[in-house]
């Protein structure tokens, strides 16, 4: 039986300017540790998460998480600018209801 391959945890977590602005993102996808942070958040577990976003691996959930746990300023206030801009976005869209 063949030694599967090795994969080094550094390379799960990426970054591409071109791709959600840069923000830390799990490799291959334009998923930021942000947004999977926030599902944890929210209550699902790792393996919820990656039962539910399929193109995501078990490993790439954690490794997110780890990023999340090591790197908790950043991704707290990547979160927190996420949430006031879609707090705008709401209002905006209501002001723009309740026009006559």
């Amino acid at each position: 039986m063949g030694m599967a391959s090795v994969i080094e945890i550094g390379t799960l977590i990426d970054r591409d300017p071109k791709i959600r602005g840069g923000r830390p993102k799990v490799a291959g996808t334009g998923l930021t540790v942000s947004r999977i942070v926030g599902w944890y958040k929210m209550g699902m577990t790792p393996e919820d998460i990656a039962l539910e976003y399929p193109h995501l691996t078990l490993a790439q959930v954690h490794a997110a998480l780890a990023y999340y746990h090591v790197n908790r300023e950043e991704i707290e206030t990547d979160l927190a600018h996420e949430q006031s801009s879609a707090l705008q976005w709401e209002q905006q869209l209501g002001t723009k209801a309740n026009r006559p």
